[in-house]
């Protein structure tokens, strides 16, 4: 008759497909990630927020942006002013 408990290889084997699960879940969870604006959004951004700031009109990437917070041009959302670029 056998000893009740669990034997060294069962443990390995538990530990081994664990590891391999944990890995692949890993992978999975990290190219989930948000990927990062592009660096003509970011300057777009910047020229917004700018011109709010100083109160003067801002030019990026073709686009114009208003003291009051409009904009006019190509990659912005011109009822919120929001960059948009794609």
């Amino acid at each position: 008759m056998r000893a009740p408990g669990v034997t060294l290889l069962e443990l390995l084997v538990v530990l081994t497909i664990l590891g391999v699960v944990l890995g692949v879940t890993g992978l999975a969870i990290g190219s989930l990630q948000t990927p990062r604006e592009s660096q003509q959004t970011i300057d777009l951004r910047r020229a917004r927020a700018n011109a709010i700031h100083f109160g003067a009109r801002r030019t990026a990437h073709g686009a114009l942006f208003l003291p009051d917070g409009r904009a006019i041009g190509r990659y912005v959302d011109p009822l919120t002013g929001i960059p948009d670029a794609k």
